[in-house]
């Protein structure tokens, strides 16, 4: 079949194959065991080669979702099962069959935080009962686009209720829709938040994709403590649309694999020009190839700077030896490395601007939503006042109770956001760095999220206690392509990810 086929003859076929799914399920393959870690590279070639099928993983990873996330340890990722899922896969494994694939993620499983639109039967409601009601009306843009790439969205993850900002009293991953979030490694170690769920469940193996999103280490973080890839793009390089907002001078999608190649598939599936979310990007952007520069010796030559305080002996290098050996792994792949001192600047009324952003954006989202409990904020603080097991929301409530001005708001956000890329772009520039990289108990886990640049979080080994560790790589705006390469080229070298161990 031609792949060139215009949209509207695309959406004809689909409706055809949707109708062959029933006949199909008469003949449903038997589950298939050990899929689970494979990369989405090798289940395509398993794919093409008719050793298994859509189909058969999408059951093998419910039956593992089912017995590990619901069952035995109870990881609590995922939020809602997409019951359509079955049915999808089969109708693109028919689509392989006729010779029509549509990219590298075709029948590729995956996950999605649960506050990013779908307009089937499931839920979007940040974790929240007040948005139980009826399903969103619309896709959100990126799962447009996934669906366009022919990826079977298999469920909604768990996350931090609101995002995190509900309450900063109340636990990572942690829900009043969805309970608590644990951490496949070890179960009573902290997941981080808000994209807990995403983060736990690619760990764990019940998708090999998963989309989180991120205002402020809400990608980064949970994808740091649960040991896998999280990309943090430029803000405004992911459509925002249809995704339940913060503020829009902070959110962003982005991608979690166990691989950064994953990722950066990921990444190529949802780009895109988005006119809902219109933003001033630099020309080809949306056409970007984020696995083109993955190459093993992406390091060479290239100019690091890290945390000073690995350079001397002592605390830092006992607390993070896996850091310290990464920077002796990335030294001996060809990299030079300079000693940095990033400096936060510590920027001030942090959380007023959140609170206005809150105040002016989401409104704006539940106007797009009908059938719901909460149609205001005012109506989500009333809400969860009058249900017991809805617990604080002193953040919600500071956002409906802050004065908000637009010419403040906006003031507010340029002052935050030029002070700290000021910080980043001080160090680029006067050491002549390609990009730098942070342990995760330095600045740049605060400074990178509120200049609204890129980083790239991937593992670097597991401590004493079986807690993954990981580096974050980090640089200017609109560098995602570079901070990619720079993560799979140390990823190359170290190896370092581990499967986890499901640790009491």
């Amino acid at each position: 079949m031609d792949v060139t086929l215009n949209g509207r003859l695309k959406w004809l076929v689909r409706i055809i194959l949707l109708s062959l799914a029933s006949s199909a399920n008469a003949q449903a393959p038997t589950p298939e065991t050990r899929l689970e870690f494979l990369s989405v590279d090798e289940l395509t070639q398993r794919m093409e080669r008719k050793e298994t099928s859509a189909a058969a993983l999408v059951m093998h990873l419910q039956q593992r979702i089912h017995a590990l996330d619901e069952q035995g340890p109870m990881i609590n990722s995922i939020i809602q099962l997409n019951p359509d899922a079955l049915d999808i896969a089969y109708a693109l494994d028919r689509e392989r069959q006729w010779g029509y694939v549509r990219g590298p993620l075709h029948g590729i499983p995956v996950l999605l935080k649960d506050n990013i639109d779908t307009s089937d039967q499931m839920q979007t409601s940040a974790g929240s009962p007040a948005m139980i009601g009826k399903p969103a009306a619309k896709d959100a843009f990126i799962v447009q686009r996934l669906r366009e790439a022919g990826a079977v969205i298999l469920g909604k993850t768990n996350l931090s209720e609101w995002a995190a900002f509900r309450d900063p009293a109340l636990p990572s991953g942690w829900s009043s829709r969805g309970g608590q979030t644990k951490n496949p490694h070890v179960l009573s170690g902290d997941v981080c938040g808000s994209s807990s769920g995403s983060a736990a469940a690619t760990a764990a193996g019940f998708a090999p994709l998963a989309i989180g999103t991120e205002t402020s280490g809400s990608i980064i973080c949970p994808a740091s403590l649960n040991g896998v890839v999280g990309i943090k793009p430029t803000v405004g390089l992911l459509s925002r649309s249809g995704i339940i907002p913060v503020t829009h001078k902070l959110d962003t999608p982005g991608p979690m694999a166990r691989t950064v190649r994953e990722a950066a598939q990921l990444m190529n599936a949802l780009r895109g020009y988005d006119a809902a979310d219109p933003v001033q990007k630099p020309h080809g952007q949306d056409t970007v190839d984020y696995t083109a520069l993955l190459r093993p010796n992406t390091l060479v030559g290239k100019r690091i700077g890290y945390p000073v305080k690995f350079d001397q002996s002592g605390e830092p290098l006992m607390i993070d030896p896996q850091f310290s050996k990464a920077l002796e792994l990335m030294q001996a792949a060809g990299a030079t490395l300079i000693p940095v001192d990033l400096k936060d600047p510590l920027s001030e009324r942090v959380d007023d601007a959140f609170h206005m952003g809150i105040k002016r954006e989401l409104p704006r989202y539940l106007a797009t939503r009908s059938g719901i409990p909460a149609k205001s904020l005012q109506d989500l603080v009333l809400f969860n006042a009058a249900n017991p097991e809805a617990l604080g929301q002193d953040t919600l409530i500071a956002a409906n109770d802050v004065v908000y001005d637009e010419q403040t708001y906006n003031q507010l956000w340029r002052k935050i956001q030029s002070e700290n890329a000021a910080a980043i772009d001080l160090l680029l520039i006067t050491h002549q760095l390609d990009a730098l990289v942070s342990d995760v108990a330095s600045p740049a886990m605060n400074v990178a999220p509120l200049a609204g640049y890129p980083g790239v979080m991937v593992p670097s080994g597991i401590d004493p206690d079986g807690l993954p560790t990981s580096l974050f790589f980090f640089g200017p705006r609109w560098s995602d392509a570079e901070m990619i390469a720079l993560a799979y080229g140390y990823e190359q070298v170290s190896n370092a990810r581990q499967t986890p161990a499901f640790k009491p």
